[in-house]
């Protein structure tokens, strides 16, 4: 079943960024979020502990990008700019992991995506970090 997926070699567009992920409970953390800068960037991410990354090459041409609070550092691949990876706000001790990166994986292979409300922010509004505010859902066409 491709939610049990344990571990995924991932790269970036271009592939100048390359790594492999060991994912924290598979494909099962899959969420979006509702933030200024998340809502722009689309992306769905998944988690992996700190030390569940392993980056393989192109390391130097990771850029991040630091907003509101500078907690959260969201990491692209300075050549193709897609997102990889980000050290996340509400967990800082995880990653979320941009499951588009992963091989064999695609945003479109989730039927039901809880989003989580970064707008207001656990950190900032007290509310629980797990609660979702809404789903994204993908129904294909016959």
């Amino acid at each position: 079943m491709l939610a049990d997926i344990t571990e995924s070699k991932a790269a970036c567009h271009c592939g100048t960024v390359r790594f492999s992920v060991k994912l924290t409970d598979g494909l099962r953390t899959a969420r979006r979020c509702n933030c200024s800068y998340c809502r722009m960037r689309g992306a769905i991410a998944v988690s992996a502990e700190l030390d569940g990354i392993t980056i393989e090459q192109g390391e130097d041409a990771l850029s991040v990008y630091q907003f509101n609070s500078g907690t959260a550092k969201h990491y692209f691949c300075s050549k193709c700019g897609i997102y990889t990876f980000h050290r996340r706000r509400s967990n800082n001790a995880q990653y979320g992991v941009n499951v588009a990166c992963l091989e064999g994986i695609s945003p479109f292979d989730f039927d039901d995506i809880p989003v989580l409300d970064g707008v207001n922010h656990p950190a900032d509004s007290g509310r629980s970090a797990g609660t979702p505010v809404g789903h994204l859902r993908y129904i294909p066409v016959d």
